[in-house]
Formats: C-alpha cells, structure tokens, sequence
C-alpha cells in the first residue's frame, strides 16, 4: 500500500483537524513517536498537510479549477497509481478553507521550522495559485497567513511573492533587498540569485522538470527586476 492510499483511507480527518493523524490511521492506538514510527507518522502527517493545505489554497478565491488541480499534482509528482487516492482526499479538502492553519502549522513541524525548505512549499503554492495566471486576493491574504504559520518573515514573504505575481512598483521584493542598497551590494546579490536559481543548475542535480519549471520562471522574474533597477539608477 502506497503513502497515498494510507492517507486516502483517514481522509476523513480532513475534515476534523482535532484528530490525530496518527491516531487515525490505527485505530486510536498510540504509539511512541521515536524511530522508524516517528518518522512514518511525520510523512503521513506532512503529506496528509500538504495535500489538504494545496486544495485549500485553491479554494480560497471561491472556486477550484481545473488547471489549479493539474498544477498541484505536477509540482508534487504524483505518482499514476496514487491519483484516485490523492483526488479523494483532494476533493473532501477543498471543500472549504476551514482549518487550513492547522495543516501550515503541520507541514511547519514536519520540516523542523526549515527556512529554506518551507519557502519552496510555498513557492510550490504560489505557483498553483498563479496558475490561471491572476492572483485573487483571498488567495494573497490565505498565503500570507500560511507564510505567517511557517514562521517566514514578512520580507522573506514579500520577496517569494513577487517572482511570482507581477508588481512593478516592487522590484527591490524581487530580489530581496531594501531601497536604499548600493549599487555593489545590488550586483552581488542579483548574481547570487542567479547562480542558486539558474535552470542548468537544477538540471544537473537531477532534479524534476517542475522545479527546472519554477526556477526559470524564478530566475526570469529575478533578471526583469534588475534590469529595472539598473536603468532607474543609470547602470
């Protein structure tokens, strides 16, 4: 039995954060979180979290498209045997928005408060939220409290969300950096963005066309932004 077909069977607790994922999944039997059972119990947690907080974010403009589900099983490579178990759960959870903190705060303790990484989950969810290309503002304030619970600071979240909705007055956001940087400073940042998010880069670790995905449409809002910047201050 797949991951996902153990979380398709307690998709219930979607619907009910009070329970314990956990719990649920054995009958109400508790079990010491050490070891190879701590371990199983935060991966059921966190893909249980990240499925029902992705069809949540969805919701959050009203309406649930087709192409905001397509996205989300790209960027989390769903497995074709795993597809009916993760579009049951899929379903139940994008009911409604209700409870949606509590899966932030889940996927938060999964990854141990992981800066970087909690900021790539949530990449994740601004690129299925932009993926009818607009960004609704219940979608914008549901992904601002969702960066709130992944303990992500303001600037950090101001900085991810422009790469990914297009703001012209907010170059500096793109990039990271406060108005008043130095010329020096502001190059050596824009080629350090460069250097961590070029697609070679990614392509050479092996890693998913996805995330290639996300990191050239990263390193092309990083590039718009400078250029911006450059010919307002002449360089």
């Amino acid at each position: 039995m797949t991951i996902w077909q153990r979380i398709s069977d307690m998709a219930a607790v979607v619907s009910d954060g009070s329970k314990s994922l956990w719990s649920v999944l054995h009958g109400g039997t508790t079990l010491p979180a050490t070891g190879d059972v701590r371990r199983a119990e935060t991966s059921v947690a966190f893909t249980m979290a990240v499925i029902a907080l992705s069809a949540k974010m969805a919701k959050a403009d009203g309406v649930v498209l087709g192409i905001e589900k397509d996205t989300f099983y790209k960027a989390f490579r769903v497995a074709d045997a795993d597809v009916s178990s993760v579009e049951h759960v899929f379903t139940l959870a994008q009911q409604d928005t209700a409870g949606f903190e509590l899966y932030a705060e889940q996927i938060a303790r999964s990854l141990d408060g992981d800066q970087a990484l909690l900021a790539d989950v949530l990449d994740s969810l601004f690129h299925i939220a932009t993926a009818d290309r607009a960004m609704h503002p219940g979608e914008d304030a549901f992904l601002a409290e969702v960066a709130r619970r992944f303990g992500l600071s303001d600037s950090t979240f101001r900085h991810r969300r422009a790469q990914f909705v297009v703001d012209p007055s907010s170059p500096y956001d793109v990039l990271g950096l406060d108005p008043a940087v130095s010329d020096e400073a502001l190059k050596t940042r824009h080629r350090k963005l460069v250097r961590e998010n070029h697609p070679d880069l990614m392509i050479g670790r092996g890693l998913p066309p996805e995330t290639v995905q996300l990191a050239t449409r990263r390193l092309a809002a990083i590039n718009d932004a400078y250029r911006t910047i450059s010919r307002e201050r002449g360089l």
